[in-house]
């Protein structure tokens, strides 16, 4: 499902993002990626959309090698991909429904398929009661549950969630970590990247640790340690 194998990015004004970075994330599988502002989860995050190519080094996500990967092939990539960002991306005038419905729009879906994915992801997410709402009148926890609902429209094989409990109170975020593990459970790869370590240890799940660039823990709770920011 995803590998990278010995990634090393440095970018154009010298920065080494990454060391010779190596991990495997199984189809199905759960995991966190942690470790502290600077540490190179973003870089990761980056090169698994496609948004960059790794300087050494293999990244294969979904059967795609994003480093060879021609530009007229990255919307096939991304498809196979949800994100799910801290700040929600919300369209402020569109209802929840139409936040959803626009991803399936965006790839040409069929009106009848538009209406029944997007209804049944409003209810896996708890908000078949909200879908004519705008983001404006919701909470911070249902604004992130239309972004997951968004992230899952399209069936993807794997969800990246970037900081998905950043805006959120400790409560609603453990929500959002107890939804994401029920669409795990579904059969979606998901991969949570975050620096609360606190919420981490709520959950027995795969933990890949990363500081300075380079993976210094890989395993079940415990297999890191850091200040929080």
């Amino acid at each position: 499902m995803v590998r990278l194998t010995d990634v090393k990015k440095e970018y154009a004004n010298g920065a080494k993002a990454l060391k010779y970075v190596s991990f495997e994330l199984n189809s199905g599988e759960f995991a966190f990626l942690v470790g502290p502002s600077g540490s190179g989860k973003s870089t990761i995050i980056k090169l698994l959309t496609g948004e960059i190519a790794p300087t050494e080094g293999t990244v294969s996500v979904n059967g795609y090698d994003v480093g060879s990967l021609p530009l007229r092939q990255m919307p096939y990539l991304r498809r196979t991909i949800g994100t799910i960002f801290q700040d929600y991306r919300l369209i402020q005038k569109k209802t929840v429904y139409e936040n959803v419905a626009l991803a399936m729009r965006a790839v040409g879906a069929t009106n009848k398929r538009i209406r029944e994915r997007t209804n049944f992801v409003l209810n896996l997410v708890g908000l078949d009661t909200k879908s004519k709402a705008t983001p404006l009148e919701l909470s911070g926890g249902e604004m992130q549950r239309v972004a997951i609902a968004r992230a899952l429209v399209n069936d993807p094989q794997l969800i990246i969630a970037d900081e998905p409990t950043g805006n959120l109170d400790p409560p609603r975020s453990l929500e959002i970590l107890m939804l994401l593990k029920k669409i795990n459970e579904l059969g979606t790869t998901v991969l949570v990247v975050t620096h609360e370590k606190s919420l981490v240890d709520r959950l027995s799940q795969r933990v890949i640790a990363i500081d300075g660039g380079r993976i210094i823990g890989d395993g079940m709770n415990g297999y890191y340690n850091y200040e929080e920011d």
